[in-house]
């Protein structure tokens, strides 16, 4: 049957062109160019460091074996492939057929050399889309990606494994069998394929809860899994019992859960792996409109599966001040020449908030350990600089990865400005002033990618609350009642004496040369779309209002369309935030 044009819309992305039913029929989100054009980079990024990490593998089995290589890489290939076709019936280079060096060889055959054994060759790396709806994506991967190996594209809808094989013939690619189109349940295909995909991409309509377990499973070791989660209500604790339920964390209310939301995907995909003997080392992990994106590396070894307690931490917060401490699952122990594993030793906080005297609240566990590889992030930097004109995004992902290359690694979660202001009712010191005094105080300060006002840094609170109370004794505020808890911190003396004369490591090297770091949306709406085969109007924009379109309500990323229809059953207070289907079925007939 062929495809009337008419009823299409071509769209172009980077070097792929879709063709896009105009009734909706297939889901396709404009605004996750900026996760597909990441995902390309890091893609070329691990290509690049995999090829590097097999080149040392090699030389090291070689150095380690005591032999010695005296002729090029090529010379050594064709040896090898004669001696696999049995051209030398076994015997190494120069040897005749008793074993003994043949003296018509050449001078070198004379030596007692051997020479390193069959090169073994790098096969181009298979890519698993597990989610692939209109395909675009896995046909970016095969056109814009230099050295991919083939991308199998899954789906278990008819109508978007019918919309992909198009795309695929309208590309060129039918013949190529570069791209694979499936009708198949993601899950089963991963689980009856373990360890056969180098890269596999979750992008679901939702929460990915459903598909880690199965896709631990299918990454090869030391392959590459890029997950992305779309739920961020639940992420971000507006319903924590849902998150607990999935992801096997309870989230916190804190202006840094975005950041909170990447480390509890991070902890439930470590949870997976780990079933399995299985760990993960996190290369990239990003909060890009509304929603996470992690890039992961997956790895087996049952005895480095053992630190994962290790990476883990509950994190205690204060009701009153906000305040937060970070409490380790676990812990390690020299024991002469192994190490010895135990439970982590706790409360790191008292029954009452130190600081206000109000009490805690306990998320987590979340993933404490660092969530990028700097490296990496250098990497791929450097590799999207140089290549500008092939990623459509590049200003966005540009000043992303810049803000992410200057983030303290080692430092879980963030503090933010204007919640301490707000805490104490005062103005807010400018970003300078206090990242300068924390710098002054000897400590390490950052910004974070996830908030323009996010703070990072490995100073205690005990500091934090005393350069607080030394900028509000230069500036006063209002009294407030005796148990707020800004009036119950600022009663008490400053132990130390906060220095605000500008530090010159108080702006990082972006913000020196004025390089942007965080850039507004492209256009009105740039948010979260509706499942397919909807549609909404003019009328629905007006009912959940433009916050709600493009994604955020009450300070969190709310997802409109973008929940999946069982927890609009299970919460029937969000019910009100929603466009039900009866609505939508209502307004659009």
């Amino acid at each position: 049957m062929e495809t009337d044009l008419n009823d299409y819309t071509v769209i172009k992305e980077g070097e792929a062109e879709i063709l896009m039913h105009k009734k909706n029929q297939v889901f396709f989100n404009k605004a996750q160019v900026n996760n597909r054009d990441m995902s390309i980079a890091v893609l070329r990024a691990f290509i690049s460091k995999r090829k590097q990490e097999h080149e040392a593998m090699l030389s090291k089995r070689a150095r380690s074996s005591g032999k010695v290589v005296e002729k090029d890489v090529s010379e050594v290939s064709k040896e090898g492939d004669a001696t696999e076709n049995g051209n030398h019936n076994g015997k190494t280079n120069g040897e005749g057929e008793d074993g003994v060096a043949s003296h018509d060889g050449p001078k070198e055959a004379s030596k007692t050399t051997t020479y390193e054994p069959v090169r073994r060759e790098l096969k181009p790396p298979r890519v698993l889309e597990a989610l692939s709806a209109s395909g675009l994506r896995a046909l970016r991967y095969a056109r814009e990606v230099e050295g991919i190996g083939q991308v199998v594209a899954l789906d278990n809808d008819p109508a978007s494994v019918e919309a992909c094989q198009r795309n695929i013939k309208f590309n060129g690619l039918m013949s190529t069998s570069k791209v694979e189109s499936h009708l198949t349940d993601a899950r089963v295909h991963m689980l009856t394929n373990p360890k056969e995909f180098d890269v596999v991409d979750l992008d679901p309509y939702g929460a990915p809860s459903i598909f880690l377990d199965s896709a631990v499973q299918s990454v090869a070791d030391g392959g590459l899994l890029m997950c992305t989660a779309t739920d961020m209500a639940v992420l971000c604790g507006a319903n924590g019992e849902v998150c607990y339920s999935k992801y096997g964390s309870y989230p916190l209310k804190g202006k840094y859960c975005h950041e909170m939301a990447l480390r509890i995907l991070l902890a439930s995909i470590e949870s997976h792996a780990n079933r399995y003997k299985r760990y993960i080392v996190p290369v990239l992990s990003v909060q890009i409109d509304f929603y996470v994106r992690v890039f992961v590396r997956v790895y087996t070894s049952a005895s480095e599966m053992k630190n994962t307690p290790l990476k883990l931490s509950y994190v205690y917060q204060c009701i009153g001040c906000d305040s937060f401490h970070l409490q380790s699952v676990g812990r390690s122990l020299p024991k002469h020449n192994s190490v010895r594993y135990q439970a982590g030793v706790g409360p790191v906080v008292p029954q009452d908030c130190t600081h206000c005297g109000k009490k805690y609240n306990m998320g987590g566990p979340i993933w404490s350990a660092p969530i990028h590889d700097q490296e990496w992030v250098a990497s791929i930097l450097n590799g999207v600089k140089s290549m500008k004109d092939r990623y459509p995004a590049y200003d966005k992902i540009c000043s992303m990865l810049t803000t992410i290359s200057e983030e303290l690694p080692d430092v879980p979660l963030f503090l933010s400005l204007h919640s301490l202001a707000a805490t104490l009712k005062c103005t807010s010191p400018s970003a300078a002033m206090f990242r300068s005094a924390v710098v002054n105080a000897k400590y390490r300060v950052s910004g974070s990618h996830v908030n323009p006002l996010g703070i990072k840094t490995d100073a205690p609170m005990e500091i934090i609350w005393d350069i607080m109370r030394c900028w509000v004794k230069n500036h006063p505020v209002k009294a407030q009642s005796p148990d707020h808890p800004g009036s119950v911190i600022l009663s008490k003396e400053p132990s130390h004496q906060a220095d605000f004369s500008r530090h010159v490591g108080s702006l990082s090297k972006a913000q020196v040369k004025k390089v942007a770091r965080f850039l507004p949306n492209p256009e009105k709406h740039w948010g979260p779309k509706v499942r397919a085969g909807r549609q909404i109007t003019s009328k629905h924009v007006s009912l959940i209002g433009h916050d709600a379109v493009n994604g955020h309500l009450n300070g969190h990323h709310k997802e409109e369309g973008a929940e999946e229809e069982e927890e609009e059953e299970e919460e029937p207070d969000m019910k009100r935030r929603k466009i039900t289907e009866d609505s939508i079925a209502s307004t659009t007939s």
